[in-house]
């Protein structure tokens, strides 16, 4: 229950995490030679308070509370939701270009049945992972490596799925030289015409171009405490203030529209998957089945699809985004009473 990580607005769960502990480790001969007069809380009870404690903070989450969420080191990431779900898992590496990008992952698996192309950003756990795999921001070479598998994927009919983890895509300059936003533009293109079942699920971070460089897809998901956006809340805030803090933090991820609730509302998405109570990083193998669900069920239905008519509403989808109507303003001009003529003297 405890966790060396502790956000902010779980601070008043503490206590009762103290004391759960403290109720595990006492034995039944424990209890019966306490000197103390102070009655112990029973486990059951102490479970139950923090259980109702946990869903009222989780119940009120503020876009950037739910940012920081996403970005919980103990979040489940795409290695491991590989090692959960996904059998006979062989990894492929390269572009066949220039080399081998650690921050997307892909390979081939089964989940439940089925066999499928699984693609993800991998952000890395410890330090050394973490700066191996740029934290998750992927290289021109990392989307090019995608493409060449999803192409394989395309020629013997299996599947796609992709797991989008990103809080961008890398900005240095020899992933610029490299043409990062050409492997991302061509990995959109490419997507939207694949002859393949497409899911893409946003299980942390999907952030801007990084992020729709492996969401093409005929279904979108996101995880319920995720965000998509075209921009962090800290890109954002640096923008139109010109700093970055709590405050503005705030502000920019309210203004963004950046939570599964919002992109559900907008028709960005297609679905919520629901988290454990308290989020994915407090049961990962609860997040992992209920992940593994979705995919299982979606993949089923996309199967009915012909290819070409799964083609077509892939197409439609994406353009219908960012729609809107327009609407004549009418305004009302208060009539000018012509004056009174004056009487003739």
């Amino acid at each position: 229950m405890t966790s060396f990580y502790r956000l902010e607005f779980e601070k008043p769960l503490e206590v009762l995490d103290q004391q759960i502990a403290e109720a595990q480790s006492l034995t039944a001969a424990d209890l019966l030679t306490r000197d103390d007069a102070k009655p112990t809380p029973s486990l059951t009870s102490l479970r139950k308070k923090h259980k109702a404690l946990l869903k009222k903070i989780y119940g009120k989450l503020t876009p950037w509370e739910t940012v920081r969420v996403a970005r919980h080191p103990g979040r489940p990431q795409t290695r491991d939701y590989i090692e959960a779900f996904c059998r006979d898992f062989c990894e492929l590496h390269g572009d066949r270009a220039f080399g081998d990008d650690p921050a997307i992952v892909t390979g081939f698996g089964r989940i439940g049945s089925i066999k499928c192309l699984i693609i993800g950003h991998h952000k890395g756990r410890d330090t050394q992972e973490k700066i191996a795999c740029h934290f998750g921001c992927a290289h021109p070479e990392g989307y090019r490596k995608a493409l060449a598998k999803m192409k394989l994927a395309e020629k013997f009919q299996v599947p796609i799925v992709t797991l989008v983890d990103t809080p961008g895509a890398y900005p240095g300059l020899g992933a610029e030289q490299r043409g990062q936003a050409e492997a991302i533009a061509i990995n959109m293109m490419e997507m939207s015409r694949l002859k393949t079942p497409i899911l893409s699920i946003v299980i942390g971070e999907g952030g801007s171009g990084g992020a729709l460089g492996i969401a093409v897809a005929d279904r979108v998901a996101m995880m319920e405490y995720s965000w998509y956006s075209v921009i962090s809340p800290e890109g954002c805030a640096a923008i139109l203030w010109k700093q970055a803090n709590e405050q503005t933090n705030e502000l920019a991820a309210q203004a963004l529209n950046m939570t599964s609730q919002d992109n559900l509302k907008l028709g960005i998405i297609d679905e919520i998957i629901r988290e454990p109570l308290g989020g994915a990083h407090r049961d990962p193998a609860g997040a992992s089945d209920l992940l593994e669900a979705w995919i299982v069920k979606t993949l089923r239905e996309l199967k009915a699809f012909p290819i070409d008519d799964l083609i077509n509403n892939r197409y439609e989808r994406f353009r219908k985004l960012g729609s809107y109507e327009t609407v004549p303003l009418i305004v009302e001009v208060p009539s000018q009473e012509s004056p009174s003529p004056k009487a003739s003297s």
